[in-house]
């Protein structure tokens, strides 16, 4: 039976038997999580026939298959999804309206999986719904976190961070692997026996597989998400709890389940550090030893392993896979270091994601030593190797200053290495590896990143895509050049009205989740202006709060002239020891408590902070968006992914010449990009002044008393000192320039309100930002890797 020829009775049937035999409830005793978990049960009855078809298929074929490592999956709720790839949404709300269930309402209670934080993990999720889209047979390789990142609340103002309780109760999308567990070494020493090393490991831990499948559109082709849970290799002391010591028995299986708690846990101390290297090793040894055991089972050469398999390393948190696939083909197989290197050089590629310094990991010698023994010999050994073979004139060193380099490491260790944008890309050969990239000119290339279309336009906008559909047919969802064919409509009134009604439509139901969450009403004939992000100072959020308060002091001064209704909505979270971070945080809930409480400024100005951004947080807001804040500092944004997803929901982006912001503005023109800011290159020179941030204020007309008001403690008169260390930062430390492109930002805010007040222009921008975003769609991004990285077929034929 076809997806397509599924009827309401049928799916009905389906229901009302997994409501019986799965949940054992009666309708009329049913409760919404039951609906839900029976709608999802009988929703994934349908996966799992094109899943195994497309797992026999490869098999059949001898596929090679592409194994994506990432210590971040930001999956978002997957009901919906399914619904719409398999292009059953319409029949389950049918369906469910029949049980007298809302089909929308059932979709909120489904939890977000926490799996990831930010954009790292919402592109590895797009990445895996576009390879099961194209045909490209994939595994996905994660850790399945109990507890996520953290669970964002503001007390007073500021960020807490509460467990994520995604898993308290049961995911309907995954299957338990118990058979497919792998023992995880860790610590203890290495001895010689017979002229080979042996690694003799004092702690094991095992990692058990959970498989998700993810399924492409029209449910054509699915592949496998797996995520590996940690388990104790021994599970309870009997022993110790026969004597009473109950805490004691369950120690090994509570230390063990550590490892797979938290994403990213505070690397402040040396047992956080010591947890992060353990996660990334596990993750990766797991995985690695999954992809060894399947090709064994058909082939019998390890040399031909490049032929069949493609590892890519998404960031450096799996950087350990080169030594660690050196370790298993040599220790564990046979083979000699030699081989062992250059099969997994075959198999590895790298994708760089960040220009920080902080974000490409070192270990002190010492911690990778002591918890991963093996694999420091194994790295000391390759940096030997890549000297003597390359023989670069400047010490490079993967171990240097008692630091193991990860970045470095996964560079070598890659036969391909790429950037996510052009700009990103050109940085990563001049700046970041400058020394490689000369040995090796031909190793860096550029793969731009894009998101999946179906989620973020199909699923989260119907409005838009209802529109899209009537105005160019069907088929754009698989092929989003396809959305080129809206430019001409762009010139007819009557198309640009039902664009915009379709914005409108979703601005009023944000304002209404608003007044619902926040507390705060808002008007939708506002614009909607909007930067959710991860918190970090290279993206700015300092930035759009300080020139906030500069258009409130404006209005205070002023308060009858004519004002554009501005709504400025923020989400993201902070890492919980980023201390500058959360102080920005704290800032702006203090300055929109102020503004959105004194009724002289009235709807003129709104500051909006739902808490706990998240991917369904995101489907609300992007559709909703007028103006897609994507302002970092030039050369730190790597691509940016959210200014894509803004771009093809129709909101036109005010933004800096950084990351795919470059692209963006190449794809849709100049009359419809706000541009301001230095350029990389400016921005680079800029920071030789010691004295540039303190002469950017004087300079400035309005920065001054900004900064002034808020030393004082006009949005926290309770505490006027507290935010004294952030204002003396823009004043003294202003490395990532928010003083030097304040006047630039605050000018290209001023056209912006000049564009959105003449209505047809405006909307004119907005919907040739749709029209022209088919650059954008992660399936194009996916078809480069299969061909410029993984030299992969797809099993599709096309």
């Amino acid at each position: 039976m076809t997806q397509a020829t599924l009827t309401p009775t049928q799916l009905k049937a389906d229901v009302l038997r997994h409501l019986t035999f799965t949940l054992g409830k009666d309708a009329a005793n049913a409760s919404p999580y039951d609906w839900r978990m029976a709608l999802s049960y009988a929703v994934r009855d349908r996966i799992v026939e094109p899943w195994f078809a497309s797992t026999r298929q490869t098999w059949a074929q001898d596929h090679k298959r592409v194994h994506y490592l990432s210590m971040e999956f930001l999956i978002g709720r997957i009901l919906e999804d399914a619904t719409v790839n398999l292009g059953l949404r319409e029949v389950a709300e049918e369906v469910m309206a029949g049980f007298g269930q809302d089909f929308h309402g059932l979709v909120e209670g489904e939890p977000d999986a926490a799996l990831g934080n930010g954009g790292l993990g919402r592109l590895a999720a797009c990445f895996m719904e576009s390879m099961a889209t194209v045909g490209c047979p994939a595994y996905g390789y994660g850790i399945r976190y109990e507890h996520g990142l953290f669970k964002q609340s503001f007390q007073g103002g500021q960020q807490a961070e509460m467990p994520e309780d995604w898993l308290s109760t049961t995911n309907p999308w995954e299957f338990a692997r118990p058979e497919s567990a792998y023992v995880i070494p860790f610590k203890g020493e290495v001895k010689t026996e017979a002229g080979r090393e042996v690694w003799l490991p004092s702690e094991t831990v095992l990692a058990s597989a959970y498989d998700t499948p993810v399924i492409g559109w029209q449910g054509k082709w699915a592949n496998t998400l797996r995520l590996w849970a940690a388990k104790s290799t021994q599970q309870f002391d009997l022993e110790r709890f026969n004597r009473g010591d109950y805490a004691a028995a369950a120690e090994p299986e509570a230390l063990a389940r550590t490892l797979s708690r938290v994403l990213y846990p505070d690397d402040t101390t040396y047992q956080g550090k010591e947890l992060r290297l353990k996660q990334e090793f596990f993750l990766t040894s797991a995985a690695l030893q999954d992809i060894l055991r399947r090709f064994k089972t058909v082939h019998s050469n390890l040399l031909d392993l490049p032929k069949y398999v493609a590892i890519q390393m998404n960031d450096t948190h799996p950087a350990i896979a080169g030594p660690e696939l050196i370790r298993l083909l040599s220790d564990e197989n046979g083979l000699s270091f030699q081989d062992a290197l250059e099969t997994a050089r075959g198999c590895l590629g790298y994708t760089n994601h960040t220009l920080l310094p902080e974000a490409l990991e070192r270990w002190a010698t010492f911690t990778f030593g002591t918890t991963l023994p093996r694999h420091m010999q194994i790295v000391e050994r390759i940096d030997s190797w890549h000297r003597s073979s390359y023989h670069p004139p400047h010490y490079i060193g993967i171990v240097k200053h008692h630091e193991v380099r990860m970045g470095e490491l996964a560079f070598v260790m890659a036969h391909k290495v790429n950037g996510v944008s052009a700009l990103h890309s050109d940085l990563v050969k001049k700046n970041l590896f400058p020394e490689l990239n000369a040995l090796h000119p031909d190793r860096i290339c550029n793969q731009t990143n894009g998101v999946t279309p179906r989620r973020w336009l199909k699923m989260s906008n119907r409005p838009l895509s209802a529109l899209i559909t009537k105005t160019i047919g069907e088929g754009w969802e698989a092929d989003l050049d396809l959305l080129r064919g809206l430019e001409p409509h762009c010139e007819k009134p009557a198309f640009l009205a039902e664009f915009d009604a379709a914005k409108r439509a979703n601005k009023v139901a944000l304002a209404d989740w608003i007044k619902t969450e926040c507390g705060v009403t808002v008007s939708p004939d506002a614009l909607f202006d909007v930067q959710i992000k991860r918190i970090h100072e290279y993206k700015r959020q300092l930035l759009n709060i300080l020139q906030t308060v500069a258009h409130y002091q404006r209005i205070k001064a002023d308060p009858s002239a004519d004002y554009v209704p501005r709504v400025k909505i923020f989400g993201g979270k902070s890492a919980p020891g980023y201390a500058v971070a959360k102080e920005i945080i704290h800032l702006i809930n203090d300055v929109a408590r102020v503004i959105n409480n004194d009724p002289e400024v009235g709807d003129r100005l709104k500051v909006i902070y739902p808490a706990n951004y998240n991917v369904s947080m995101a489907e609300r807001l992007i559709p909703a968006a007028d103006l897609s804040e994507q302002i970092s500092t030039a050369g730190k944004e790597a691509s940016g992914t959210g200014n894509m997803k803004f771009m093809i929901n129709g909101a036109p982006t005010i933004g800096t010449l950084d990351g795919a912001n470059v692209e963006i503005l190449q794809e849709v023109g100049a009359d419809n990009f706000f541009l301001f800011g230095m350029t990389t290159a400016e921005a680079m020179k800029r920071r030789e002044d010691p004295e540039q941030s303190r002469k950017a204020i004087e300079a400035s007309a309005a920065l001054p008393g900004v900064l002034q008001a808020i030393a004082e403690g006009a949005f926290s008169p309770e505490q006027p000192d507290r935010y004294h260390g952030l204002v003396h930062r823009v004043w003294h430390h202003d490395y990532f320039l928010v003083a030097a492109d304040f006047d630039a930002y605050d000018a290209a805010q001023a056209e912006v309100d000049k564009a959105y007040a003449d209505r047809a222009r405006w909307v004119k921008m907005a919907a040739l930002n749709t029209a022209r975003s088919g650059f954008f769609s992660s399936d194009r991004t996916i078809r480069s890797y299969m061909k410029d990285i993984w030299s992969i077929e797809s099993a599709l034929g096309v």
